[in-house]
C-alpha cells in the first residue's frame, strides 16, 4: 500500500515538472522505463537508464522538427 501512494505521488511529480525541465523527455522516458522494467522481470534500473536515452532521443528529434 505504501509503495503505490509514493509510486503515485512521485509519478504525479513528473508529470508536473517534466514540460519544465530541460530533460523533459529523458524523464518521462525513464519514467516509462522504469513501469515496463519492473513488469518485463524487474528491470527497473536498466528500463529506466534505456527509456531516458530514448525519450531524450525523441525529444531532441521534436524540437529540431
Amino acid at each position: 500500500m505504501n509503495r503505490i501512494v509514493v509510486a503515485s505521488a512521485l509519478a504525479a511529480i513528473f508529470a508536473v515538472a517534466a514540460p519544465f525541465s530541460a530533460n523533459a523527455g529523458a524523464l518521462k522516458g525513464a519514467a516509462v522505463g522504469a513501469a515496463v522494467g519492473h513488469v518485463a522481470g524487474h528491470h527497473a534500473k536498466a528500463g529506466a537508464a534505456v527509456g531516458a536515452v530514448v525519450g531524450h532521443h525523441h525529444a531532441k528529434k521534436k524540437a529540431a522538427a
